[in-house]
């Protein structure tokens, strides 16, 4: 008698816990705000220099570079001979950053100019027809 009584006790206190996390969870879905993107208007672009960039030059480009307007301080990334950044294509473009770059100090270096035919090409890596894609998009726009 007393066995049947304690699995009755954890069955109810199991239902109860259930019926609880049930319920915030149906208010935080119903509650939540859908998130706001902001669609980043981020660019990605590169610098070759000619001969090998050493450590103090690298400290020199990247404070230089943190000096001009539209980039984002955090992702200059300086390897070898290339540089390169991301930047606020809404607030300035490569070339400028470049030129601006040049005007700071005496670098021997050029810009990178993507080629045409790769200009075009789709980046995305997701092949946005699978049953997988659709499927996180349709849970994304279910909680979103």
């Amino acid at each position: 008698m007393k066995i049947k009584k304690n699995i009755k006790k954890a069955l109810w206190t199991l239902f109860i816990i259930t019926a609880l996390f049930s319920a915030v969870l149906l208010f935080h879905i119903i509650t939540a705000k859908p998130a706001v993107y902001e669609n980043p208007n981020l660019q990605v672009s590169r610098i070759d220099f000619k001969s090998d960039i050493d450590s103090a030059q690298a400290k020199e480009i990247c404070s230089n570079l943190r000096a001009i307007k539209g980039l984002t301080s955090d992702s200059i990334i300086v390897k070898r001979n290339v540089v390169v950044y991301f930047h606020n294509n809404k607030i300035t473009n490569s070339k400028k950053v470049y030129d601006q770059l040049m005007a700071k100090g005496n670098y021997d270096a050029q810009r990178y100019i993507l080629p045409a035919n790769l200009a075009n090409k789709e980046v995305c890596p997701i092949n946005q027809n699978s049953f997988g894609y659709k499927l996180s998009q349709k849970i994304n726009q279910f909680f979103n």
